[in-house]
């Protein structure tokens, strides 16, 4: 049954495919030489972990600062206010699907409710007219200008009135 395996060609192939094998494997790569530990830019700020240090690809965070200056504290509060867009977006679209609706009417002159709206982010975003999404960004931009910039002396994001309980101790932040 193994008769073919014993030929005297078979030794040949062997001494062939043995000296053939240093062709087939990967050269030795050089040593690495460990990289240097990353620059620390913002020690302290929200976002910066030890290992990886900041991560700035557009350099931001860049020295000397490029006309027009951009300050990294308005970057922060601008990542808070926008994730506070997207959570209220979030239960928007929760609430909606839910099969909550605002009582009367959307747009009187198309004779169009709230109830008539159908749930979800894209059906509801074709429902609304185009005065209503006007009503919506004008309403939107008057609360920017109005009430939407943080006092300097308060932390980014911290937008509550006198009632807003701050935690100055550092511990309790913890």
């Amino acid at each position: 049954r193994w008769a073919h395996l014993a030929s005297p060609n078979l030794g040949a192939m062997l001494s062939i495919a043995a000296t053939s094998l240093p062709a087939f494997t990967a050269p030795l790569l050089p040593h690495a030489t460990r990289a240097a530990a990353p620059v620390m830019k913002a020690e302290g700020e929200i976002g910066v972990t030890p290992p990886l240090g900041v991560w700035d690809p557009l350099g931001c965070l860049a020295e000397p600062v490029d006309y027009p200056r951009r300050d990294y504290r308005r970057y922060v509060e601008l990542e808070i206010k926008h994730g506070r867009i997207a959570m209220l977006a979030t239960v928007g679209v929760l609430t909606t699907e839910a099969g909550f609706r605002w009582p009367g009417y959307l747009s009187k002159s198309l004779d169009l409710k709230f109830a008539d709206l159908p749930g979800g982010c894209f059906d509801s975003y074709n429902a609304v007219p185009a005065l209503g999404w006007l009503q919506i960004v004008g309403f939107v931009i008057f609360l920017e200008l109005a009430y939407g910039a943080t006092d300097p002396s308060k932390e980014p994001g911290d937008v509550g009135g006198i009632s807003w309980v701050r935690y100055d101790d550092p511990e309790t932040k913890k």
